[in-house]
């Protein structure tokens, strides 16, 4: 039996390598197109063209113009609200100062305050009247050691 099955994994193997094959690679990151002053990069994943010419046996790459021009741009804006956010953290703490109440203030809330206090304080005595026995039964307290 496993004289019969090794001809048939062996030719699926071969198949299996010539399907890998026949597969075109997946493309890289870039795409490359040479044009008249060099060579127009696009990069596959951010969608930013650069153009690539040689200088001095070097491959210098710039960004194409619209790009380039969008670029500064937000840099622009990036820079501005950057400056914005350091001026503000500058002056923050000292720029604040807190405001204290005035007595008005204190002194309205501390009659809030009171009332609060007495209405809790009279519940608090309604529920202790109601546990109370009547003044001439005594209950049996268990004794506590």
């Amino acid at each position: 039996m496993n004289r019969m099955l090794m001809p048939v994994v062996a030719l699926g193997g071969m198949f299996a390598a010539c399907a890998a094959l026949a597969q075109e690679p997946a493309p890289g990151r870039y795409a490359m197109q040479k044009t008249d002053s060099g060579i127009a990069r696009l990069d596959t994943q951010t969608g930013e063209v650069s153009l690539c010419q040689e200088k001095d046996g070097d491959i210098v790459c710039r960004m194409a113009a619209d790009e380039r021009t969008a670029f500064e741009l937000e840099l622009d804006l990036l820079t501005k609200r950057v400056e914005t956010l350091e001026k503000a953290a500058s002056e923050g703490p000292l720029g604040v100062k807190p405001r204290l109440p005035t007595k008005e203030e204190i002194d309205q809330t501390m009659g809030v305050m009171e009332r609060m206090m007495r209405s809790f304080m009279g519940i608090v005595k309604d529920l202790e009247s109601e546990e109370k026995p009547p003044s001439g039964k005594t209950e049996d307290v268990p004794q506590k050691t």
